[in-house]
């Protein structure tokens, strides 16, 4: 069994936190026939969300937690790539919508108005907001290229909210957009972009599954390109060029014969989970504002754009219709709540010190900087055994009377079926 490497996580309040007992949220076998969904069952039941209606989901604190492992991993790799984190406003004046057309064209906009009767958008994406502000202080074509993302609820009037968090109305998504002088600089960046999203997908356990599919571009490109994640549990269906191993959405296939990257003819189908996006949107967006600059001759240069938008909660639900199985979530180590799950287990005979043991244990853990959930729960084994399966926290130790007359406390990893004994004293070694 492999160590296990977990983030350092200490602090009086997060020790707290850390006790299951103290945990409001409980888990249940109850849930509403109308979520078919393997994720939003899972994810309700397991105690990480919450159905507020359709398409609207509250992430309770299991669920919070997988859900800042994602963003924090989504932030490094835009970091990385020089973009630049701001935050920038839900609620979007009408009179930039209706400068680039797209307040009576866009199907699955919100429209609110006040009492004044001034309206306005909740935003489903961003560029009406990021390209006024940006014509505000890029002056020059020595202030380009430059990069800025954010993480921000976005609103989108879907009516066929379904599949759990997979389609929201409301959603966590984090959207980057670039800006450049020419088109040469416009595709190395999207190139740099692509990687990163491909090193996210595999620090979230996904890259294995996860597709380069090119998709109609609209009325700005020839294409852009969707990441697809291969599941049964897919709403799209793609094609994978058996040759590159790239692939193209079925929505644009019949217009394609061959790969448009190798020419190759052999293609795979199978159903995909639409898991990012990335478009070069030119000028469609900083037309309609005037976001120019002169060059280094004194010609006015209209900068062209791309955007690169990658959904938190699809990709958290994403995760668990690939990595579950029929006991509950298995949780991949870089995205899971905690590193471990300490179970105490108690039997009515038992006259060793179960209470004094796990609390020690559970303290030196912690101290180690090992993110722990501790069942410390008045319940029986079974309950505690199902809750962790249905959970999935990679690791799981359990300190019994069984446990410690073999020697130690018993620890198995979630999706393996063998465990080991280990010493109590060579426990912490092991994270």
């Amino acid at each position: 069994m492999k160590p296990c490497k977990a983030p350092p996580r200490r602090g009086r309040a997060f020790k707290k936190l850390m006790r299951q007992s103290k945990l409001f949220t409980k888990t249940t076998k109850n849930i509403s026939k109308d979520e078919v969904s393997i994720n939003a069952q899972l994810l309700i039941r397991a105690g990480f969300v919450d159905k507020l209606m359709a398409g609207v989901y509250t992430f309770l604190p299991l669920g919070l937690r997988v859900m800042k492992k994602i963003e924090n991993i989504i932030r490094e790799e835009m970091n990385e790539i020089g973009g630049v984190e701001m935050f920038m406003p839900t609620l979007q004046p009408k009179e930039n919508w209706e400068k680039t057309g797209r307040w009576n064209t866009m199907d699955d906009l919100y429209k609110v108005k006040d009492s004044s009767g001034k309206e306005m958008a909740l935003g489903p994406t961003h560029e009406e907001v990021i390209v006024p502000l940006a014509k505000k202080f890029v002056q020059s074509y020595k202030d380009l290229p430059f990069a800025a993302y954010q993480f921000q609820n976005k609103f989108r009037m879907e009516l066929r909210a379904k599949s759990g968090i997979l389609r929201g109305r409301e959603f966590l998504m984090k959207d980057l957009y670039s800006f450049h002088l020419n088109e040469k600089d416009l595709d190395e960046y999207y190139k740099k972009a692509t990687n990163a999203y491909f090193k996210i997908f595999e620090r979230v356990g996904l890259k294995e599954k996860t597709y380069l599919t090119f998709a109609s571009g609209g009325s700005f490109s020839k294409y852009s390109h969707e990441f697809q994640t291969t599941t049964e549990a897919g709403e799209d269906i793609i094609y994978i060029c058996q040759k590159c191993k790239l692939a193209i959405n079925k929505e644009i296939k019949a217009e394609v014969p061959e790969c448009p990257e190798c020419k190759g003819t052999d293609f795979k189908e199978e159903k995909a989970i639409e898991v990012g996006n990335i478009f070069k949107l030119m000028t469609r967006y900083s037309s309609p504002f005037d976001l120019t600059v002169k060059d280094d001759k004194g010609e006015n240069i209209t900068i062209i754009m791309g955007c690169y938008g990658l959904g938190l909660s699809r990709l958290m639900g994403t995760i668990v219709e690939v990595w579950h199985d029929e006991k509950g979530i298995v949780w991949p180590e870089s995205v899971a709540p905690f590193a471990v799950h300490l179970l105490k287990i108690k039997s009515q005979k038992s006259n060793l010190k179960i209470d004094e043991i796990s609390d020690e244990i559970y303290s030196t853990l912690i101290k180690k900087g090992v993110e722990v959930l501790f069942d410390d729960r008045e319940a029986s084994a079974g309950e505690k055994f199902a809750d962790s399966d249905l959970i999935g926290i990679p690791y799981r130790v359990i300190i019994s009377e069984k446990s410690l007359e073999k020697g130690g406390v018993e620890i198995k990893k979630r999706n393996e079926t063998e465990s080991q004994i280990v010493k109590i004293e060579d426990l912490a070694k092991m994270f």
